[in-house]
């Protein structure tokens, strides 16, 4: 497992859809998720440092894990299959040791808001991860756009209407 960072929150514009960018400590292996808008602005506020007058379903899963007395240790990145992404949080309490399937997505926001660790399996980084040192070898600016054009996008995240006109 290697540990990540999210490094940025972005909206794909040639897929109109949102993803959420791992790196590595060193930032040079990156790993693009695309996400649902929703996901994509739970991120992009707790990194900002936006707060809301109510708690919002991530903070709500923080409060719960708190007032359980458990606590996040980790959030793992384990698998990729026909372009969707998994992930497992492990929580752990007074004897108490969880493992719950997970959205990258929600497991990314939980983890920001709780400072937790994100680890991704090496097979997962080695089928879609994308090198900064390749970008940077590259003198175009579309270098980027066209490696994550060949990583498949899950259908659920697709815009249908947008299809269809």
């Amino acid at each position: 497992m290697i540990k990540m960072q999210v490094y940025k929150v972005a909206v794909d514009p040639q897929k109109n859809i949102p993803f959420v960018l791992l790196a590595d400590e060193a930032i040079e292996r990156l790993l693009p998720i695309w996400i649902g808008a929703f996901e994509a602005n739970a991120i992009a506020s707790e990194l900002q440092g936006v707060a809301f007058p109510r708690p919002l379903t991530h903070d709500l899963l923080k409060s719960l894990i708190e007032q359980l007395d458990l606590r996040l240790d980790s959030v793992w990145i384990t698998r990729l299959d026909e372009g969707v992404f998994y992930a497992l949080l492990h929580i752990h309490g007074p004897g108490t040791v969880l493992e719950l399937d997970a959205r990258p997505s929600d497991a990314i926001a939980l983890a920001l808001r709780t400072q937790t660790p994100i680890l991704v399996a090496e097979e997962v980084l080695a089928e879609a991860q994308v090198l900064r040192s390749d970008l940077e070898a590259q003198k175009e600016a579309r270098v980027f756009q066209d490696l994550l054009d060949d990583l498949p996008v899950p259908a659920d995240l697709l815009d249908t209407d947008d299809a269809e006109e």
